[in-house]
């Protein structure tokens, strides 16, 4: 074995690929991104080999474990998100259509299915009311950084650990944060709506359904509902 799949790293990034190698690869994360918006990140390597049309041999020899594979998945579709909210950020001076504009691209593009499950995790302890809630952010001391408040954490089979600052998590979560703020001090977002709420959203409005102009029209017709519930509405 070598050192590297010793230590469960993901070389496919920094190791020159033969030709066919590098079309094996791409097949591999299109695949794995296919099966894993589909069915979580639960699904076995096996489906993702039948899915590529590629041998399970030569997923494990690219991705040495599924962890690999799932944080693989997991940091591009956090990085794509970070970009897709610094894109609204900066392109709409009103806070409330850099917001919805945000969700709407992020919705669009199925983004929600392949966030890593702690960015979603939702507490099995009871908050107000006896209701689960979402972890909330917080601010860290003299930073503008947010960060996951430590939570119990949740068992979900099958799923492999992502860990938060691993994906880019820090980054997605401050920038998806001055969405927020913005909305919120603009009078246009419910006080009570946290960043996670936000991302649950995009979770929540990415169904996977089997016909793609189904999907499309149900996942915009969907968020048009949430974001009623979020938005802000005079006393």
């Amino acid at each position: 074995m070598s050192a590297a799949a010793g230590n469960g790293r993901d070389t496919s990034r920094t190791t020159p690929l033969r030709v066919d190698a590098q079309r094996n690869l791409e097949h591999v994360l299109r695949a794995a991104r296919e099966v894993f918006g589909e069915l979580g990140y639960g699904a076995p390597m096996e489906d993702v080999a039948r899915r590529a049309r590629v041998g399970v041999g030569t997923v494990y020899r690219r991705f040495p474990s599924k962890d690999v594979l799932v944080r693989r998945i997991a940091e591009e579709e956090t990085s794509r998100l970070t970009d897709q909210a610094r894109a609204a950020l900066g392109q709409e001076d009103e806070p409330w259509s850099a917001l919805s504009r945000f969700l709407r691209t992020s919705v669009a593009s199925g983004a929600g299915r392949l966030l890593p499950p702690q960015v979603l995790r939702v507490s099995v302890e009871d908050g107000a009311g006896g209701q689960p809630r979402v972890p909330q952010q917080r601010t860290q001391p003299g930073t503008t950084e947010l960060r996951l408040v430590p939570d119990q954490p949740v068992a979900v089979a099958s799923v492999p650990a992502v860990e938060a600052d691993d994906t880019g998590t820090s980054a997605l979560l401050e920038v998806v944060g001055q969405l927020v703020d913005r909305a919120r001090a603009a009078g246009e977002l419910r006080a009570d709506v946290s960043v996670s709420d936000v991302l649950l959203v995009i979770a929540t409005a990415a169904p996977s359904l089997p016909d793609a102009a189904q999907q499309a029209a149900a996942s915009a017709r969907l968020l048009d509902i949430l974001l009623e519930g979020l938005r802000s509405r005079p006393a």
